[in-house]
């Protein structure tokens, strides 16, 4: 069996492309590019928890780089460097190999340089911190949202929790959507290149991890503003489809989580370069409210009766 030093030599030793030094001494050396402002953020996924334990390895690893990855795709900054520090149960060689490859390919695909980490015996938690680039004043923050923005959201949110609810055994999927739904579970794409667009068009910004209601509520906390979701315009169509439920169809979309898509407020003027975005990148952006000037979410039905919706996310502390 493989001790720690082998596994990290054979499995975490990459090479860089735009890092000073990354994997094999005390520190990794990185240099920032003039004057830019340095984004940071740690996300960590724990079994039991955040994934089933027999998960696939290279899934795993995947995903654990892209929903930190997704955290700079949030602040219009570009992601540059990560590092990952893994407890595990045993020094499963196979076990490591697939995650680590899992890892570094969604790095890859995002330009991103894997320059360190951590390995250590312990319950299996993954943990990834994650370092980016954004020039100053560019970053899209929480705080910017004014009554009168229209809000969006970037893909088709609730595939992934439709997927989870699948394998819990929960809800029974269309077989011709089975497939798509676990793959927005096991394999989120971070919105990088729309994020990276919408500096200076979007006034609020924040990727959708915990569910779309949820995380619009640290929006609309941290502006001190309120809103209101249009039914009309929510985009239910594919899960609709691979479910045949409305009700769970709407659940999925408004508490689901773990999309990663991004969720933003924008200025009404801005609608038309809104759309251009959303055309240029072939990603669909979907306006599904508007931002209000007194505290709250509502649903505005299709007969035009508004309902107050609960905005409170997955919440990591909260008893099953």
């Amino acid at each position: 069996m493989a001790g720690e030093f082998e596994l990290i030599k054979r499995h975490f030793h990459y090479p860089v492309s735009h890092s000073v030094l990354g994997v094999g001494d005390d520190a990794a050396l990185m240099q920032p590019r003039p004057g830019m402002q340095l984004a940071v953020s740690t996300d960590m996924l724990v079994a039991g928890r955040h994934f089933f334990a027999d998960a696939d390895p290279f899934l795993l690893g995947w995903k654990t780089a892209a929903v930190n990855i997704s955290d700079m795709a949030a602040m219009g900054a570009e992601p540059r460097w990560i590092t990952l520090a893994l407890a595990l149960p045993e020094a499963d060689e196979a076990w490591v190999g697939a995650m680590a490859r899992g890892f570094r390919d969604c790095c890859e695909a995002y330009c991103v340089d894997w320059v360190g980490g951590d390995t250590t015996r312990g319950p299996l938690n993954l943990c990834a911190t994650i370092f980016g680039e954004v020039s100053p004043d560019k970053a899209v923050r929480r705080t910017g949202a004014d009554h009168g923005d229209d809000l969006w959201v970037s893909g088709w949110p609730g595939m992934a929790a439709l997927g989870l609810a699948h394998l819990q055994d929960r809800l029974e999927l269309v077989s011709d959507w089975r497939e798509a739904c676990l793959e927005r579970l096991h394999r989120p794409l971070p919105r990088v290149a729309l994020g990276l667009a919408l500096r200076g068009v979007a006034s609020a910004m924040l990727d959708v991890s915990d569910g779309l209601c949820g995380d619009l509520s640290h929006i609309l906390e941290a502006s001190e503003v309120g809103a209101i979701l249009d039914e009309t315009l929510l985009p239910l169509e594919p899960l609709l489809a691979a479910c045949k439920r409305t009700e769970a169809a709407t659940k999925a979309l408004l508490s689901g989580g773990d999309d990663y898509e991004l969720l933003f407020a924008a200025p009404r003027e801005q609608r038309g370069h809104v759309e251009a975005i959303g055309r240029h990148l072939e990603l669909p952006l979907h306006r599904i409210g508007r931002i209000l000037d007194k505290p709250g979410l509502w649903l505005q039905r299709g007969d035009g009766v508004a309902e107050a919706l609960q905005a409170g996310g997955f919440d990591h502390f909260q008893t099953d």
